[in-house]
């Protein structure tokens, strides 16, 4: 099934007349990133599907400064964050919706003080408002039945206290949610955050993505699902690293709704 990705620029929105509901906050992974580029489009597919109203910056779309801030470059975050703040108010904006916990977690609790006050709110959370709402169907599909685990990113979950929404869009594939024995509260960082993503770990005995892996391959899991681009790049490198390519496969939640349907 081939669908048309339709993807408004808010500057093209505006140019009509038009103000709409929701910035789609792509983030650098999302857009630059070819395997997060899938987790965009199947993103896009869906809120195409469910008719939602929105747009995405485009090239007006800086990166939030998370990496920065999280490396201990404060001036460099500010930098970032006021010249994104300052894009969003002039096109007032009011709702942001992002796949990336990373951003997610910089929009929605440090962008206040320096003066952007927006409404952040997670993918896996919208795509269940929208299931919720009844704009978006899932009917079991190619994962009906299948071993599904779920690795909680560290910026959704400890940090902002999401863990449901994502478990119950994987139940709604009709798909069996096994956890891992370090989840929800308890789980394991991937390895990626605090700015880790960009440079090479410190010498140790296992690399975190290694044991993180692990953890999920002893659930005997066909796919591991992830909400957040980095965790994605982590856990991918962990199963070839393993060499269990042929046992388990890494997913964002977003593209198993995509391609339920898709046999």
């Amino acid at each position: 099934m081939s669908e048309n990705i339709i993807v408004p620029t808010m500057v093209e929105m505006m140019a009509q007349g038009k103000h709409p509901d929701v910035l789609f906050w792509v983030g650098c992974s999302g857009s630059f990133d070819d395997r997060a580029k899938k987790i965009t489009k199947a993103f896009v597919k869906l809120l195409n599907r469910a008719q939602v109203s929105f747009a995405v910056l485009g090239t007006e779309e800086s990166c939030t400064g998370d990496p920065a801030k999280r490396a201990g470059n404060e001036f460099l975050f500010q930098m970032q964050a006021l010249m994104n703040i300052e894009v969003m108010n002039a096109y007032e904006v009011k709702k942001i919706v992002t796949a990336c916990p990373h951003c997610f977690n910089t929009l929605k609790n440090e962008y206040p003080e320096l003066g952007g006050k927006y409404e952040v709110v997670h993918h896996t959370a919208f795509l269940k408002s929208l299931l919720d709402e009844g704009k978006l169907t899932i009917e079991g599909g190619q994962f009906k039945g299948k071993k599904i685990t779920f690795h909680d990113p560290c910026y959704l979950g400890r940090a902002n206290n999401i863990y449901e929404a994502p478990r119950e869009l994987i139940q709604k594939l009709d798909a069996e949610l096994v956890e891992m024995k370090r989840s929800r509260a308890n789980g394991l960082c991937c390895g990626a955050g605090g700015a880790q993503m960009f440079k090479e770990p410190e010498k140790g005995t296992k690399d975190i993505n290694i044991e993180r892996t692990e953890d999920a391959l002893a659930t005997k899991a066909e796919i591991i699902a992830a909400g957040c681009p980095f965790c994605n790049t982590m856990l991918t490198d962990g199963v070839k690293h393993t060499h269990n390519e042929d046992k388990a496969q890494v997913y964002d939640i977003a593209e198993l709704i995509a391609n339920a349907q898709d046999l």
